[in-house]
């Protein structure tokens, strides 16, 4: 019984450490949107995902702005189909998405990550 307690007791406490990556914002909809502002330090990654029912019209297009100001900081993805995939950013802040979309359901999650994993991060080429 004292070891099942300390084994557990154990788990609780490095389990988070297992990965490192953690949940700053989430944010979802199915049309134009400015997120609520988002505080990160850098590196951290903006993890998208897309979906639909229709295909031929639909699109997404998520452009990174600062919060203090508003000045534009860059496009982060435009799209016109299904899909999902992560963009890694160094500089930390305190930013806002401006998300424009087209008959589209959206997820945008900012994850705090630890340089060791921006490290292991490979940009996908393809034409997004």
């Amino acid at each position: 019984m004292k070891r099942t307690l300390i084994i557990a007791l154990m788990v609780m406490l490095f389990a988070p450490l297992a990965s490192a990556k953690n949940l700053v914002r989430e944010f979802s909809g199915t049309g134009n949107a400015v997120t609520a502002e988002f505080s990160v330090e850098g590196p951290w990654l903006l993890d998208w995902r897309l979906d639909g029912d229709y295909s031929a019209m639909l699109a997404l297009e998520i452009d990174l702005v600062e919060a203090r100001g508003g000045r534009h900081v860059g496009r982060v993805l435009r799209t016109q189909r299904r899909g999902n995939g992560v963009k890694l950013f160094q500089e930390g802040g305190v930013y806002q998405l401006r998300i424009s979309s087209s008959l589209a359901r959206w997820r945008v999650r900012i994850e705090q990550i630890t340089e060791e994993e921006a490290e292991l991060y490979t940009p996908r080429r393809d034409n997004e």
